[in-house]
């Protein structure tokens, strides 16, 4: 184990450090859940002193807020190689990228089994397909090319609704709940059945959604991109 000092100065060395801690959160809390997961337990699995993980992070709560933002960006990362083109790849995508991610899937349906007392926490920042601002500028972008209903803004509203309604009810479905792919891919449908127009494109517009649809996952990984980049920062402790 490792002697608690000053951060490695080279930078590739500190990254590389944090993100071998984080590994070490990661499986702790979903073996033990957050709330029986101390920072000596993730030290000894790390292999570092405890101190060492305070050059990282000044709380326990910063240190899983940093390990969530790295699962936002590594499912947002994933998401964007799949090269969505309509709002059904991309929440077919999303979902699916989501559901493979035990994290943030507690995260997003609320199951304080893993997350504990971080779910209340962290569920009143946002959500795990991040910013409801970019959605919302790419829905008023859908709308106005005639891809999707005008809801009055209400896009988020009815995506999330769907999205928590589809993580939490197969659990509690009689037979257990159906495979991930298909829920993702029910998920998807019912998201473009409560929101399409259901009339075809021009071929300019539909090219223009796929624009728009890409611009908004550049726009929302950029985001989540610079807040890891501020939690794996030295002496970070900051909120999500």
């Amino acid at each position: 184990m490792s002697k608690a000092g000053r951060p490695p100065r080279d930078p590739a060395q500190r990254a590389e450090r944090a993100h071998r801690i984080l590994d070490a959160a990661a499986e702790l809390i979903l073996r033990w859940g957050y709330d029986k997961t101390t920072i000596d337990d993730v030290a000894r699995q790390a292999g570092v002193a405890k101190g060492t993980i305070y050059l990282h992070w000044k709380t326990r709560e910063a240190l899983f807020t940093a390990l969530l933002r790295r699962e936002r960006v590594r499912m947002l990362a994933e998401v964007r190689r799949s090269a969505p083109h309509t709002p059904r790849d991309l929440f077919a995508a999303l979902a699916a990228a989501l559901l493979r991610r035990p994290l943030l899937r507690a995260l997003v349906a609320g199951d304080s089994e893993v997350l504990g007392k971080l779910v209340g926490q962290k569920r009143r920042g946002p959500g795990a397909l991040d910013s409801s601002t970019a959605l919302d500028d790419y829905y008023a972008e859908l709308t106005r090319l005639g891809a999707v209903r005008d809801l009055s803004g209400d896009h988020a509203l009815v995506i999330g609704s769907v999205l928590y309604g589809f993580l939490v009810t197969p659990g509690l479905l009689p037979g257990g709940p159906p495979a991930d792919e298909r829920v993702a891919a029910l998920l998807a449908d019912t998201v473009e059945r409560a929101t399409a127009t259901g009339r075809a494109l021009p071929e300019d517009a539909a090219r223009r959604v796929g624009q728009a649809t890409l611009g908004y996952l550049d726009a929302v990984e950029e985001l989540a991109q610079r807040k890891l980049d501020d939690s794996l920062s030295p002496l970070h402790g900051g909120a999500m």
